[in-house]
């Protein structure tokens, strides 16, 4: 098992000043002089606490990024960066603005690499939507300019590295996160050699934004899933499938998603180089590569900034065969699920055995459950979990003709109705006519809501084309949930009569 990795966003605390001078220092080596003041970031943490934030991997800090709060006046209007901190004072924020003004994004080039910058900009996106304000400004630099300045203008520029003639290594990087070019400001920042002391003004609109004379309510916590129905094929070895698993996790993350989900055994294909062994033996050696796929997974979790399902794969324990998955989470965090019900297949030609752990898990998202396929079946397992205060259910499943889908589908409808929460499930679809017990798959991938006047009124949110490899993207509010809750037109978890009957977990 590889080293794990820890990573934690926190606000920046004033006794991290010497750390934060340190990862500064080595962010501009050309610039050794250039960093803040411990005076400057004490004044920036007294204005603004939460517009600090640093990002911590292992215990080392890694990144951070310093903002404040504007008046949106003085971004229309013609500035520079001495003058929109307050002469690097920051007398320039205001609590009253409307618009989140990005002072200083850095990272330690050891890290490089990780995507800590998208992280750093969601963390900015997450925190304009959480306080009401129109947008996310700040002047980018770029520092390619120089080599064409004498062949085109700043605004030339910029459209050739926007239609990828010209390649700028800041400036692409803001595209790539949804800022859009506002204007040019000369002398923006005074030094800046490699960018002819050129900025652009970027901006990031907050289509949450609600004007403040007419919100009412605070803005509500959507949840985006990304859920991928994997197509079964071979494969030359594990490094193709991680390959294609990573296109995958990628492509997701490229949408923003909280989540990415796999089916269960979507790691099938790596049995037909063990076809010549029995069905119970092949899949105990593909068990093997269980412990580095969950790594690769952790991995791409931080790496994607992106919460990971794993769906299922075989995993051998103390000498018992069971299906496992794992979430691997954007902190660096990994929790175990197991499947507890195993089908009479699996027992009886792969000798597989149920596991025994019922948990919801903790996430950025709120508490989430994880059944995989046939547990999904049973109503029981998915009641614990709402008794837990469980808001997203996600069911990584296989299935082998439709009548088998269809059980587990039309359960995990039961289960979003009954239990008033979200389901997510993500099946295989294809053939694998190498690999024993795995000839065939038939999956429809789809987020299941409950049906009442918030939500879709048959109960899905967004589904897959039947039987064809793809993504399924979907967005699910917690907040109508808890409206639900206390006043859906039924309430199934309120009106359960626990005077007759109750649900009682064991051990």
């Amino acid at each position: 098992m590889t080293d794990p990795i820890n990573i934690e966003i926190k606000t920046l605390e004033k006794d991290q000043y010497d750390a934060l001078k340190e990862t500064m220092i080595a962010c501009y080596p050309s610039m050794p002089e250039s960093y803040w003041q411990r005076h400057q970031i004490n004044r920036l943490i007294n204005l603004f606490p939460e517009g600090q934030v640093v990002i911590y991997i292992n215990g080392v800090m890694a990144a951070c990024a310093l903002s404040i709060i504007v008046d949106e006046k003085k971004v229309n209007n013609r500035h520079n960066y001495k003058s929109i901190t307050g002469n690097y004072s920051f007398n320039s924020h205001d609590p009253e603005g409307e618009i989140l003004y990005g002072i200083d994004v850095f990272i330690k080039p050891q890290f490089r690499g990780m995507r800590l910058g998208r992280r750093l900009y969601d963390y900015r996106k997450e925190l304009a939507e959480r306080l009401n304000l129109k947008g996310i400004v700040f002047g980018g630099r770029i520092p390619g300019y120089h080599k064409y300045a004498q062949e085109m203008t700043p605004s030339a520029y910029i459209q050739k590295v926007k239609q990828k003639e010209l390649h700028d290594p800041v400036l692409d990087f803001q595209l790539s996160n949804d800022f859009h070019p506002v204007r040019i400001i000369k002398n923006y920042l005074l030094g800046d050699v490699q960018s002819n002391e050129y900025g652009v003004l970027l901006k990031w609109d907050n289509i949450y934004y609600e004007d403040r004379s007419e919100q009412a309510f605070p803005l509500k916590r959507v949840v985006r899933l990304g859920l991928v129905q994997w197509q079964m094929r071979l494969y030359k070895n594990l490094e193709e499938m991680m390959t294609q698993v990573e296109y995958f996790v990628d492509t997701v993350s490229g949408y923003r998603c909280d989540f990415a989900v796999f089916p269960e055994f979507f790691n099938a294909p790596l049995m037909a180089e063990y076809n010549h062994l029995s069905a119970a033996d092949a899949v105990k050696e593909v068990s093997k590569y269980t412990t580095v796929i969950r790594d690769r997974f952790a991995a791409l979790a931080v790496s994607y900034n992106i919460n990971i399902v794993t769906g299922s794969m075989p995993e051998v324990t103390d000498g018992r065969l069971y299906n496992v998955g794992y979430l691997c989470q954007r902190d660096g965090s990994v929790d175990k699920y197991e499947k507890i019900h195993v089908t009479p297949d699996e027992e009886r030609v792969w000798g597989m055995v149920g596991g025994s752990q019922v948990k919801t898990f903790d996430t950025d998202c709120g508490k989430v459950g994880i059944l995989v396929c046939y547990d999904s079946e049973f109503p029981e397992l998915s009641r614990l979990l709402a008794d837990e205060g469980m808001d997203i259910l996600f069911v990584p499943f296989l299935t082998d003709t439709q009548n088998a889908y269809f059980r587990v589908r039309h359960c995990a409808q039961a289960r979003a109705i009954e239990n008033e929460c979200y389901v997510a499930i993500a099946g295989n679809v294809g053939n694998l006519p190498q690999v024993q017990n795995m000839d065939i798959q038939y999956a429809q991938s789809m987020i299941l809501t409950p049906c009442d006047f918030s939500f879709p009124s048959n109960g899905i949110e967004a589904e897959a084309t039947p039987n064809t490899e793809m993504v399924v993207i979907g967005d699910v509010d917690i907040d109508l949930l808890r409206h639900l809750h206390k006043f859906g037109s039924v309430k199934n978890l309120a009106d359960r009569r626990k005077d007759v009957y109750e649900v009682v977990r064991k051990g």
